[in-house]
């Protein structure tokens, strides 16, 4: 047989479904992958606030290994199977907005988990997902510093006393810093950052200077760095 012959049989059988993986293969592939998704669900379950944990999304992280290590099973027994599921996954768009980012993490682990169950690197994948949930777990006892109040005064403009206002501020706050005055139609609108050392105190004694019509005192929902 010559050598001409041999390209043809190799790029036949390759095209046919040359290089099938063994049953009992598939089958370990097939159970690793669905460990790691149960995996990957537990962690999830564990480790999302409550705010943004929905268990659809869970559900469909647990599934992915699955499906991927399916898809990279089929792409290593057949080259015509790769190319149309190639040319299907290139058109396929996903329009379903992530409400925490961190879910995009757990999306891209779940990925990568099946890409790597599936062309039968068992051992990286475990380590994989162990070093995940270090890391997670680690950088979640990370404490986050509590974002700077905001206060928001309006009053008249002939009434305002900036010097009294500041000597209460400087008693009643740890740091202070006006970020807008805006005067419009006779009234003053400030709006001033603040980390307090004492809330009710500072906005009993704003209320105590009668030249306020309104006081508001914002807290941040959210997290700032550390």
């Amino acid at each position: 047989m010559s050598v001409k012959d041999v390209i043809k049989n190799s790029v036949y059988e390759s095209l046919g479904g040359g290089t099938n993986l063994p049953l009992w293969n598939i089958a370990l592939i097939i159970v690793i992958a669905c460990l790691i998704g149960i995996y990957i669900f537990m962690v999830y379950k564990l480790t999302s606030k409550s705010a943004f944990y929905s268990k659809d999304l869970n559900v469909t992280m647990a599934g992915l290994p699955l499906i991927i290590a399916a898809i990279m099973i089929a792409m290593q027994s057949n080259l015509l199977v790769s190319l149309g599921m190639v040319g299907a996954l290139s058109i396929v768009r996903f329009r379903n907005a992530v409400k925490n980012p961190l879910d995009l993490l757990y999306l891209f682990w779940s990925v990568s988990a099946g890409i790597i169950v599936g062309v039968g690197l068992y051992a990286l994948a475990f380590v994989m997902c162990i070093i995940m949930t270090i890391l997670l777990l680690v950088l979640d006892m990370v404490p986050n510093a509590k974002a700077p109040d905001l206060l928001v005064l309006r009053g008249k403009a002939e009434t305002m006393d900036y010097e009294r206002l500041e000597t209460v501020l400087k008693a009643n706050s740890k740091y202070h810093k006006e970020k807008s005055r805006t005067i419009r139609n006779g009234e003053t609108e400030l709006i001033i950052e603040v980390r307090l050392s004492d809330k009710e105190g500072l906005l009993r004694r704003l209320g105590d200077m009668k030249q306020f019509t309104q006081i508001n005192c914002i807290s941040h929902d959210g997290e700032c760095r550390v």
